[in-house]
């Protein structure tokens, strides 16, 4: 991909002496969008975000990790405000075209020592084949680095996608995931970037629970510099783009599922034949949220009494008697009967894998949307007991 760069090392604001600050660089001023947490409770970054996307212009993002910058009051965000000067300082680039995004542990001041030594470090060695380095800088309870690229063609002329994202707890996404970021060298304004990117994660990020937990620094933030030569011309260039936009955050927004804190299955449900889109999308919300199903899925029981409990409390249209349950391609319930013994044992084979689809049609319209989820474990309520020891 044409002028980027990136870049992650270990400053030391992670006591494990883990990657801990990330940056991302255009070579040139980029076109630039962003979707921010709807929770009301917000991290400085995310203050300071809304502040500085407004003209559409960013050329480069620092990410800190291990610290969340957030219930710090005017100090933190003053800091925040600090991390982009100094950035902007060893980039020689204006201070206003830096934006600044943090993860971690909530109400701890961020170590600005830590921001003062770390970034002129982190600037100093950015390279165009460092996104590794920044992929795994950015992480806090993962257990993998999320990255997809894609190429593709627009008028003869080739363009490049980049997605990065973190995610593995706290993840009910109102707007976008924890942390995710994507870079394009497609030439494309901030007006039409912004259109393509809202509507990919209303297919995505939007579309994915872990544990029902809205983030307080929930940040996407995208970034086009045009310098692959590819131009978005005409709405054909832009139902393309859109495409790839749409296939990079859902690959994305898999990844961070799958990683879910103490996740060992994938699941997908869809909702079909729902009277409204608002109720299928309320059905599949509901079911994706519920403990019941999480725990369920994770101890390979076909509990349908679960998924219907949750569709019936999810505040749209729904009739038991109409229902039909599909655990992959077993019948569970039909015309809300339920198939018997045999149905439960042939589901129950096919819960075995590590990703499965369930699908509940409502037959009362035409309407469908789906959710990806992952089960509940022992080790979701480890990991968060010990989160902060």
């Amino acid at each position: 991909m044409k002028g980027f760069q990136f870049n992650g090392i270990a400053s030391g604001i992670k006591t494990n002496g883990k990657k801990d600050l990330g940056v991302i660089y255009s070579q040139r001023p980029a076109c630039a969008a962003a979707l921010f947490t709807t929770n009301k409770v917000v991290a400085a970054p995310v203050i300071l975000g809304r502040e500085r996307i407004v003209p559409g212009i960013c050329q480069a993002v620092v990410v800190n990790s291990g610290n969340a910058n957030c219930f710090t009051g005017k100090q933190g965000y003053k800091d925040a405000v600090e991390t982009a000067r100094v950035a902007a300082e060893a980039l020689n680039i204006p201070e206003d075209l830096v934006l600044v995004s943090s993860t971690g542990v909530i109400g701890a001041p961020l170590p600005m020592e830590k921001m003062h030594t770390g970034i002129p470090l982190v600037v100093a060695d950015m390279a165009s084949d460092k996104a590794d380095d920044f992929a795994e800088a950015i992480l806090t309870t993962d257990l993998a680095k999320k990255m997809v690229s894609k190429t593709c063609t627009i008028k003869g002329k080739t363009f490049t996608v980049c997605g990065f994202a973190k995610g593995s707890g706290m993840i009910r996404p109102n707007m976008a995931t924890m942390l995710a970021f994507v870079c394009t060298d497609l030439d494309i304004s901030s007006t039409l970037l912004k259109t393509v990117l809202q509507k990919a994660c209303g297919v995505s990020f939007n579309r994915i629970s872990v544990d029902g937990d809205t983030s307080t620094n929930d940040m996407l933030i995208a970034m086009a510099n045009g310098m692959s030569g590819a131009v978005l011309e005409d709405s054909d260039d832009a139902l393309e783009f859109q495409r790839v936009m749409d296939e990079t955050l859902l690959e994305l927004s898999k990844m961070v599922v799958r990683d879910g804190e103490g996740a060992t299955k994938l699941a997908r449900i869809v909702v079909r034949g729902a009277a409204s889109a608002h109720d299928a999308f309320l059905t599949a919300e509901a079911i994706a949220h519920s403990n019941l199903v999480k725990t369920a899925l994770y101890g390979e029981d076909p509990n349908w009494g679960r998924i219907t409990a949750a569709a019936g409390r999810s505040g749209a249209m729904v009739d038991p008697d109409k229902m039909d349950l599909f655990f992959g391609e077993v019948p569970l319930v039909m015309g809300g009967v339920w198939q018997g013994v045999d149905a439960e044992k042939e589901a129950a084979k096919g819960m075995k894998a590590d990703e499965l689809e369930i699908v509940l049609d409502l037959n009362l319209g035409d309407h469908s949307d789906f959710f990806m989820f992952c089960d509940f474990s022992e080790n979701y309520v480890k990991i968060n007991a010990d989160y902060r020891s």
